[in-house]
């Protein structure tokens, strides 16, 4: 069978080679169980888009993530789908990582064909990008509540990948000039 029709491959292994997805997920799990004890944030977290009626394909997420952690699937599905997807995969990370330390054996995961991730990925983000702008209605904030946090919290993430990438080039560096 070609690559590109198992794009993904699964290996056990004695070796975790996921261990920072494993704390991400663990990380979103209990942010999400926050969410769903204490309630939304009482900020609006939206990007600078959404305010000029532009819904990009993560509106909705926080709202969804709640209401999936909440038990509630249906509007979790209708805020955006990708809550519910998120919820499940991190779920399944930590079942993965549970299996692992019990057994000493892990179920790493390794891309086969990054051709077929980006196309059906693009596909994919097109797709909700649609839905989500066609359910602008839905994903509106009320007028006046803007934040200038939202707008910092999303330009954190973006910061902290471009702090984590320059680190690690540096320790590439450094391990290049160690010769190891």
């Amino acid at each position: 069978m070609p690559e590109w029709l198992r794009p993904i491959a699964f290996k056990v292994e004695r070796r975790d080679r996921l261990r920072p997805l494993s704390w991400t997920a663990l990380a979103g799990l209990v942010l999400g169980g926050a969410m769903a004890v204490f309630g939304l944030p009482p900020v609006d977290i939206h990007g600078p888009l959404h305010y000029v009626g532009i819904m990009d394909p993560l509106c909705g997420g926080t709202r969804s993530v709640w209401a999936a952690m909440s038990g509630d699937l249906a509007t979790s599905w209708r805020y955006n789908p990708l809550g519910i997807i998120l919820v499940a995969g991190a779920a399944g990370t930590l079942v993965r990582l549970a299996l692992g330390v019990v057994t000493g054996r892990w179920i790493n995961v390794y891309v086969r064909s990054w051709t077929t991730i980006v196309v059906v990925g693009s596909v994919l983000f097109g797709a909700l990008t649609a839905r989500q702008q066609i359910n602008a209605d839905l994903l509106s904030s009320p007028p006046g509540s803007f934040s200038p946090v939202g707008l910092l919290l999303n330009v954190l993430p973006v910061v902290v990948m471009l702090v984590w990438l320059n680190v690690k080039r540096r320790r590439m560096s450094v391990n290049a000039d160690r010769g190891l």
